[in-house]
């Protein structure tokens, strides 16, 4: 091996602790914000998606809020004891059962989704608005690439 193919090797390496590090630490702040707003992150992942989204099938929310599929039921239960979801059949096809928020569920996400946006802005204020485009940008750029190998 070339000694410039051993360093980026090595830059390669950093940047992806760096990545990884940097990840964890924002996770963990917008984790620690969520639970401040009375519900768990996967709780509130799930019911972002309907707030955002409309009605979702049950069985694709998995996917969408990278949750295991085995977790969305009991997730879906807990949201609809707290009265934030219900379930809803699909009328062509009775293997589908949608989930559908809530009146409750919408007041809800009407208050504390502000303050999530807030707080996830205040996390990222280390970067000025063309840092973050750039970044934007850099990140896509090498998830496709990385998507493509």
């Amino acid at each position: 091996m070339t000694p410039s193919h051993i360093k980026d090797e090595e830059l390669s390496l950093k940047l992806f602790v760096v990545l990884t590090r940097t990840l964890d630490s924002i996770k963990k702040k917008i984790e620690d914000d969520i639970k401040t707003l009375g519900l768990n992150p996967t709780e509130f992942a799930v019911l972002e998606l309907i707030y955002h989204k409309g009605d979702q099938p049950i069985q694709k929310i998995g996917e969408k809020v990278l949750i295991a599929s085995s977790s969305i039921t009991y997730v879906v239960d807990k949201l609809e004891k707290k009265q934030l979801v219900k379930r809803n059949p699909c009328p062509n096809d009775r293997r589908i059962t949608f989930a559908t928020i809530t009146d409750n569920g919408e007041k809800l996400m009407d208050t504390l989704f502000p303050k999530h946006r807030k707080a996830i802005n205040e996390i990222l204020l280390g970067l000025s608005r063309e840092e973050k485009e750039n970044m934007i940008h850099q990140l896509k750029k090498l998830g496709y690439y990385a998507e493509s190998i």
